[in-house]
């Protein structure tokens, strides 16, 4: 059976946002939680063509270079009348300074004329231990694209971002409102049907 070694995990993620809620979803199991930036890990090239490719290296080379088990996310918002972009390249047209406010603009512009808003927020959890064995699972929420923004919470797209069958934005919910529902709870529910992190109980 798989474990974790010395029940440490690396998150493999230079993206702040990402981390915090990943580190509020792994808080209940009372792990020991490394990231990126505090093994002085860089960020590898995200070469691949789907959400899944991209996760498997991130995880895939942090797990190799710390020797740890590492858990990756790679997710992004796919609005249906963009053909499903910007996708995999959703953090890339923020640019280097992740100015996710200039991102949103770039996407009202693309989208504005358009009748169509549904879309839906991606993500997969890569868990990679050293030797290349890896758990893989994608997690979805679909909802409605909205401008302009409402809320400053959460990070990335939650402003813009309108669940089916709720009132607020992500960006305006709490994060346990946000959690409850996310795409990275919904991924994380798939991943912990594979993989136990409670060890007490497993």
């Amino acid at each position: 059976m798989r474990s974790l070694i010395d029940r440490k995990i690396v998150i493999a993620s230079h993206n702040n946002g990402k981390v915090s809620e990943i580190k509020k979803i792994l808080d209940p199991f009372k792990l020991d939680i490394i990231t990126n930036k505090e093994l002085g890990l860089i960020e590898p090239e995200e070469d691949g063509e789907t959400f899944i490719e991209n996760a498997l290296i991130k995880s895939l080379f942090a797990a190799k270079n710390s020797g740890f088990v590492a858990l990756s996310d790679d997710s992004g918002i796919c609005i249906n009348a963009l053909d499903g972009k910007p996708g995999i390249h959703s953090a890339r047209i923020a640019g280097k300074n992740k100015n996710f406010k200039k991102a949103m603009e770039k996407l009202y512009y693309k989208i504005k004329n358009k009748t169509d808003k549904s879309c839906k927020f991606v993500c997969t959890l890569s868990l990679c231990w050293p030797d290349g064995f890896n758990i893989t699972v994608t997690g979805e929420v679909c909802g409605n694209y909205v401008w302009p923004p409402r809320g400053d919470l959460g990070f990335g797209y939650d402003p813009i971002f309108l669940p089916n069958g709720f009132i607020k934005t992500f960006g305006e919910m709490n994060p346990l409102e946000k959690h409850s529902i996310s795409h990275r709870q919904v991924a994380f529910q798939k991943l912990t049907n594979k993989f136990s992190f409670d060890f007490e109980s497993a």
